[in-house]
């Protein structure tokens, strides 16, 4: 279910992920907000993103976590074309 509040989110912000990139985004969130674990983990993430604070914090987090995924995806591609290019 929390995972539907986290989809929700990602639409709300107008972002589309692999499902591997949703539980490894899923995961990383629920443990920077201190609430992997919880019982109430998905009431918990709802009520945050209501709130306007916590919604900034949720949104610049995932902001940041997808500029991460994006540099380290560039720096996974030009680490390969340094490797094709000096073997070739």
């Amino acid at each position: 279910m929390s995972r539907t509040v986290l989809l929700n989110i990602l639409n709300d912000m107008q972002i589309l992920l692999s499902s591997l990139e949703l539980e490894q985004l899923y995961r990383e969130l629920t443990i920077y907000f201190g609430i992997a674990g919880m019982m109430d983990e998905c009431e918990v993430l709802e009520n945050a993103w209501r709130d306007p604070y916590n919604r900034r914090e949720i949104e610049e987090f995932i902001k940041a976590w997808l500029r991460r995924r994006k540099a380290r995806r560039v720096g996974e591609a030009t680490v390969e074309y340094s490797y094709l290019t000096l073997y070739t």
